[in-house]
């Protein structure tokens, strides 16, 4: 039988104090640590957890720093982070989130971006039909990868799409996703280079010309994350910061007891208002792409 996966969410959403831990049959686990990076044993289907949903603009992330590595949203200088409608996109334009069992070394260059590991699990935009819900875990198919450039760090973009959404069968390759979803790949470039404009940064940078690698090319990339975790994992690397505690990694030094961990009861609190601002149009000059 397929484990179940459910969330223990914390405080109310839009505050500081909001935290989704998950849970596997009931058992407090890590996202970053214990859930599976594979789903079925030909290594074709792989789990994706959900950090943000489509259409939504709240920065929520899988915490690296704190125990169990809970979903929260991002923060600069105390305050909340949100990212800002740059014409015509709303929010995030995919189900947004992370491959579990990864992990962008931070200590390695990589041969073709020139740029070292941002110290994330991989980033994963997830293209389906369906707006998904933070912490939900996804089973989805690999299709290709963006490499952005990030303050001189490498930052891949998976792209995938959950292999139960109609076109899936469809999809199985970078040029599959042109051909049935005109249009997307080019506004996923525009979006990473402009999203930072309306905070006062400048456009990001993309190796390869921004070009979206194909399906082999992201499998090969996940599999060296998922390989430089397991360094991670068994503290054969240095950590950058990285809380490794984590409840089922057999081998882990960091390996703890569940029952021991002291987790707030869960709470299903209203979302907190936020300032109107944050739904403000940005019209980015130069935006669309050629």
């Amino acid at each position: 039988m397929a484990p179940t996966y459910n969330t223990r969410k914390i405080g109310a959403p839009n505050t500081l104090e909001h935290r989704i831990f998950i849970e596997k049959d009931g058992v407090p686990i890590s996202p970053f640590h214990d859930l599976p990076l594979y789903a079925n044993a030909e290594q074709t289907i792989l789990n994706m957890i959900v950090e943000v949903p489509r259409w939504t603009n709240a920065k929520m992330e899988i915490s690296k720093e704190e125990k169990l590595n809970p979903i929260l949203q991002d923060t600069k200088k105390g305050k909340l982070r949100f990212v800002r409608n740059c014409f015509p996109h709303k929010g995030y334009l995919w189900n947004y989130g992370a491959f579990p069992q990864t992990w962008e070394d931070p200590n390695v260059i990589h041969p073709e971006t020139k740029a070292k590991g941002d110290n994330d699990p991989l980033d994963v935009c997830e293209i389906g039909e369906l707006v998904a819900k933070p912490g939900e875990v996804k089973q989805v198919k690999v299709l290709g990868v963006m490499a952005l450039l990030d303050e001189e760090e490498t930052d891949w973009k998976i792209m995938v799409i959950d292999v139960n959404d109609p076109l899936a069968p469809k999809l199985n390759d970078i040029e599959d996703v042109e051909r049935h979803l005109p249009g997307l790949l080019r506004a996923t470039n525009e979006w990473f280079r402009i999203y930072k404009i309306p905070d006062g940064k400048p456009e990001n940078q993309f190796a390869f010309s921004g070009e979206c690698k194909n399906k082999k090319y992201a499998t090969d990339i996940v599999r060296e994350c998922a390989e430089a975790w397991q360094r991670l994992i068994k503290g054969e690397t240095q950590p950058g910061g990285v809380s490794l505690a984590n409840t089922t990694v057999n081998g882990s030094p960091d390996r703890v007891d569940p029952s021991t961990l002291k987790l707030p009861q869960g709470s299903n609190e209203l979302p907190a208002p936020i300032d109107p601002s944050i739904d403000k149009w940005f019209f980015i000059s130069g935006a669309p792409s050629n």
